[in-house]
């Protein structure tokens, strides 16, 4: 497929799964969530697509509750605080939604209520007295992660009543074994309570024929949500008994909320449909005719396979399905799961304090395949891969391009003459490369695409070395000429990974910043141009600065 891109030629929805507003950011949450969206919202804006890029917090739920409660402070309190930080770390790493909002906003509740209200008018919900357990001693009933037990599918222990971490099943009100308080520990009693249920078992042969027609969801991950419907779905519970959440828009249901898996998905509608007809345009209109990519990683794969799809076809898709839902393994840390209370964790300020934003998204999109794969995040590994492939490899080339050309041409680019038959293969090695890394982008290989540009990095030493034109004075101009030229091809087709270090070798090229994808095929820079003072971009990590971090793991 040649990949080309004409300006708004293509409509692309992306959202990003959204943060619960309850915890810092770290490294797990960046590897299949945030950063494989970023790079490939900066690579269809260089593309010259219609793009908008939208995520939010995760506001409402048993867990804001119990925090909050801990911390003394209001839900909306809690909730602010974490949307802001969130919003600050993302900036930090470079994450460029153009809008980062929250579940809690005026738009989601309303949103959230039409479709309740929808819904339930389509005899899609219903209500069902129900056994709940419910703690004697904290006087309240116990939704979701207010229990902890043991999971009935996998037999995972430690795991919320509302779905299991470890196999990624969901689950409904009594179906969680040697259920516990969350916050006594006490074992619970049973009362009843009124609850809505969807009738996601409805929606089977629905599932079932989307799910086949669609060839750009991820065979893998269909294949054993297919496998699910094949099990049969049960009713899916959304109501429950707090104080913090989407109130039910009934009479007869006040005092009771919305389950946050309920809300926290048409969050992706609201606020890109927000955020677009604020900035002019029809943001109903543009969902319904975007691409749609929704990014997850494997643990809500239910949620957004089955749940999400279901709501939206039960409204009969007045708000389209999405065409791709990109999904990605867990990250571990040195071989283990991440974990805070163990002392085997690293938050992403705590990274970002230490090493530059630009290398925790090089190392993560070098180590992440698109697919369902745990990734370890390896402090050894880490420490080679920037010192080897960003430093040696790209950084290598791009200084010494652009010093030479400072120091024998006083910064001028020259006049290329006859090129040899070195030159001209190395020619086509920029015409080409655009094309096989844009095609990776757009397949979802990010990491595929990012080890075919430093290949083609490694083309460019290689093809810098062999000409040597520190000493050949006849070999200077056009070596110059194509060196500087491909310092400009590289810079493009690397910042949608690393656009810090980007930026600053824009301004070494003494070049806007805003080029288009396609254009990084192109000998742009033309004899005569000026480049500003060459500055080396990437530092070596010290082997100290490792160990450090490896030291302060526990466990």
């Amino acid at each position: 497929m040649q990949v080309t891109g004409t300006l708004n030629s293509r409509k692309i929805t992306i959202t990003a799964a959204l943060p619960y507003a309850n915890g810092e950011i770290h490294p797990g949450h960046i590897t299949s969530t945030y950063l494989p969206p970023d790079i490939f919202a900066r690579y269809s804006r260089l593309m010259g697509y219609d793009v908008v890029f939208t995520c939010a917090s995760d506001d409402f739920g048993t867990p804001i509750l119990i925090e909050a409660e801990k911390a003394k402070k209001t839900p909306e309190e809690h909730v602010a605080y974490w949307n802001k930080r969130d919003s600050e770390d993302f900036s930090a790493l470079g994450i460029s939604f153009d809008i980062f909002y929250k579940t809690s906003s005026k738009e989601n509740v309303e949103l959230v209520q039409y479709f309740f209200r929808k819904l339930y008018e389509k005899k899609y919900i219903y209500k069902e007295t129900v056994i709940q357990p419910y703690c004697g001693y904290d006087k309240k009933f116990l939704p979701d992660r207010y229990i902890i037990g043991t999971c009935p599918y996998c037999e995972a222990e430690r795991q919320y009543s509302d779905g299991c971490e470890n196999c990624g099943r969901a689950f409904t009100h009594g179906e969680i074994k040697n259920p516990q308080c969350a916050i006594c520990g006490r074992t619970p009693i049973q009362k009843t309570s009124e609850h809505y249920f969807f009738k996601l078992s409805s929606f089977s042969s629905a599932l079932k024929e989307w799910l086949t027609r669609n060839e750009k969801l991820q065979s893998e991950v269909k294949n054993y949500v297919l496998k699910w419907i094949e099990d049969g779905l049960r009713d899916w519970d959304v109501t429950r008994d707090i104080s913090w959440g989407v109130p039910i828009p009934l009479e007869e249901a006040k005092g009771k909320v919305l389950y946050g898996w309920f809300d926290n998905h048409l969050c992706y509608i609201s606020t890109t449909v927000l955020y677009l007809d604020r900035n002019g345009k029809n943001g109903k209109e543009f969902w319904n005719s975007s691409e749609i990519y929704h990014y997850i990683g494997k643990d809500i794969v239910y949620h957004h396979y089955l749940f999400l799809p279901a709501m939206r076809l039960g409204l009969e898709e007045e708000y389209k399905l999405p065409e791709y839902i990109p999904t990605r393994g867990h990250l571990l840390l040195q071989g283990k799961k991440f974990s805070k209370s163990r002392g085997w964790y690293i938050g992403l300020r705590e990274f970002l304090d230490k090493f530059p934003p630009d290398y925790l998204r090089f190392y993560l999109s070098r180590i992440t395949p698109y697919d369902q794969s745990d990734i370890n995040f390896d402090w050894d590994d880490f420490e080679a891969k920037i010192n080897n492939e960003l430093v040696a490899n790209a950084g290598n080339f791009l200084y010494r391009a652009l010093s030479l050309l400072q120091s024998r041409a006083g910064g001028v680019v020259p006049n290329p003459t006859n090129y040899d038959d070195a030159d001209k293969r190395f020619v086509e090695k920029i015409k080409k490369i655009a094309s096989t890394a844009g095609e990776q982008i757009e397949s979802n290989e990010l990491d595929k695409a990012l080890k075919s540009i430093l290949e083609f990095s490694s083309a460019c030493n290689e093809y810098f070395q062999s000409k040597a034109p520190w000493k050949q004075k006849e070999a200077n101009e056009n070596c110059l000429y194509l060196a500087i030229n491909a310092a400009r091809t590289l810079g493009i087709l690397l910042s949608p990974y690393i656009p810090f270090s980007i930026e600053k070798l824009s301004k070494q090229l003494n070049i806007d910043v805003n080029q288009t994808w396609d254009s990084a095929s192109e000998l742009a820079i033309k004899p005569g141009h000026k480049i500003g003072k060459p500055e080396i971009l990437f530092k070596k990590i010290e082997k100290e600065q490792i160990e450090e971090q490896k030291a302060k793991l526990k466990g």
